[in-house]
């Protein structure tokens, strides 16, 4: 579940980054930075934990900022949130903050799952077909599932279009089931 102090930060850095014409820019930056912590729980635990005092912590962030090449806007925006305690909610920011960028670009993230790899023209031909029932630029994450037997599983937003081999089968063994 994501606060609202979080989108409300994300929105604030997402309308400065509307206004310098930087969403992708800046939104790549933020979640390099947060996939870096993400990936190093020792860092996380550290960045997260109240006990230890913002000096140590700035510190820290800083050196991070010294390794990557950062824009002055996100280095700005990240020291902030060090300094008003909210650096354990980036993931959190950088979540809400694609999905403005996304609402804004007329994008969607669609997740597909299939029993078997789909071919190059499978996936060119889904896609498309995809773009035209949501109307929006697809964004295609493809996951190979063995259990699913067959046919595929795509998850678009809040919807689940469902027409795996699986599915199929327990749906008939439920009416099975009823007409007894």
């Amino acid at each position: 579940m994501i606060s609202n102090i979080s989108k409300r930060y994300a929105r604030a850095f997402f309308e400065i980054a509307t206004e310098k014409k930087q969403l992708e820019c800046y939104y790549n930056e933020l979640n390099q930075f947060a996939s870096i912590v993400a990936q190093n729980e020792d860092l996380s635990d550290f960045l997260a934990n109240p006990v230890f005092d913002q000096g140590s912590k700035k510190g820290v962030v800083k050196s991070i900022i010294g390794k990557l090449q950062l824009s002055t806007m996100t280095i700005s925006f990240l020291n902030l949130l060090v300094d008003k305690k909210r650096i354990d909610i980036l993931n959190d920011i950088v979540i809400c903050y694609r999905q403005f960028m996304d609402e804004t670009l007329k994008r969607v993230r669609v997740n597909l799952k299939t029993a078997f790899p789909l071919s190059d023209n499978m996936q060119k031909y889904i896609n498309s077909s995809l773009e035209k029932l949501t109307g929006r630029e697809v964004e295609l994450f493809i996951e190979n599932d063995p259990n699913l037997l067959g046919g595929i599983i795509i998850g678009v937003g809040d919807t689940l279009y469902d027409g795996s081999i699986k599915n199929q089968l327990n749906n008939m063994r439920n009416l099975l089931g009823e007409a007894r």
